[in-house]
């Protein structure tokens, strides 16, 4: 890999196109010595490219500059929705002739409408996982992670992520060492542990329902007691097949699956905001240990409670236990 180009447009998002830039634009240092580039920025009409954060770009080339590029990256954009027959035109032919190309954020719909997502694996930031499934159901899309790497097409989730895409892909085309050399200069671990599970917030008893509202604002406030279908059942005055089968017309889900996400959610405000140990939440939310916890939290979010905690507590680490 030798020449790496970036395709910039109106609105284009700065921290998505400087993660870019700091890992594939940065020049030569002796006592790192790292690989360098050709890198280019360029547009589907130099000259002003507006910014959306109160400053703009002033951008020389022109997309011809991707022609021979290893690697094509699109950065993201405000208006992601907002296609430019152009840039498409440029994704697909850089796939076909076989440059890697890669999408940060909101970038992964322009891939997605060249058709270059059908049957393939992909990621978008957390928040349009969905809307990039509904738009593009040939697209497989994984939005609990924070990149995805098909063939020679790689997509990243939003924001910090780039930067985990980006070592990803100099890990696997220079290895391990420039990668975390990378890392090191950047000031981010090589790799982070989990994906984006971990960042979407879980709000407590935000499920819509008709006749089972009052009965999910009883389960709510007895979490840390047992809550087998039988005893909702019979709060909720029905027949247990009866219940069961209005739940999921209700709710989308099971009542175990319900009061399982209602527990993890609690258990992560109270990871965020207390000094309890692990084996208190656990308790509080009515997992019963602490094993019991970690599983259903790791299966879920894709780091362990701990890890949690030290990414998002706001309680004063002198004073929380573990």
């Amino acid at each position: 890999m030798q020449t790496v180009a970036v395709i910039v447009q109106d609105g284009v998002e700065p921290f998505g196109l400087g993660s870019l830039v700091e890992v594939w634009g940065e020049p030569y240092h002796p006592e790192d010595d790292n690989p360098v580039f050709d890198f280019r920025v360029c547009t589907p009409r130099p000259g002003r490219v507006r910014g959306r954060a109160g400053f703009d770009l002033h951008v020389d080339h022109g997309l011809e500059a991707i022609e021979d590029a290893d690697l094509v990256c699109f950065a993201p954009r405000h208006d992601f929705l907002d296609f430019d027959p152009a840039v498409l035109a440029s994704a697909r032919s850089s796939y076909e002739r076989g440059a890697i190309v890669y999408a940060h954020c909101s970038a992964s719909f322009m891939l997605a409408e060249a058709g270059l997502l059908d049957g393939r694996e992909c990621t978008t930031h957390w928040r349009y996982g969905e809307r990039l499934a509904r738009m593009y159901p040939k697209a497989i899309v994984r939005p609990d992670v924070l990149y995805v790497h098909d063939g020679n097409i790689l997509t990243g989730a939003g924001s910090a992520a780039g930067i985990d895409a980006s070592l990803h892909l100099m890990r696997q085309t220079f290895g391990a060492k420039v990668a975390s050399t990378t890392a090191r200069r950047i000031v981010v671990p090589p790799h982070r542990d989990g994906g984006q599970a971990q960042f979407v917030r879980t709000p407590m008893g935000q499920t819509e329902a008709d006749t089972l509202a009052p009965l999910l604002v009883w389960a709510s406030d007895h979490l840390d007691e047992p809550l087998p279908v039988e005893r909702l059942a019979a709060q909720a005055h029905m027949s247990a097949r009866t219940f069961a089968r209005r739940f999921r017309d209700e709710t989308g889900t099971t009542p175990l699956q319900w009061v399982t996400n209602q527990r993890l959610a609690l258990a992560e405000e109270m990871l965020e905001n207390s000094a309890l140990s692990v084996e208190q939440i656990a308790t509080r939310v009515g997992f019963g240990n602490a094993a019991t916890l970690r599983h259903h939290f790791s299966a879920a979010r894709g780091t362990t409670p701990v890890q949690y905690r030290r990414t998002f507590s706001t309680v004063d680490q002198s004073v929380r236990a573990v």
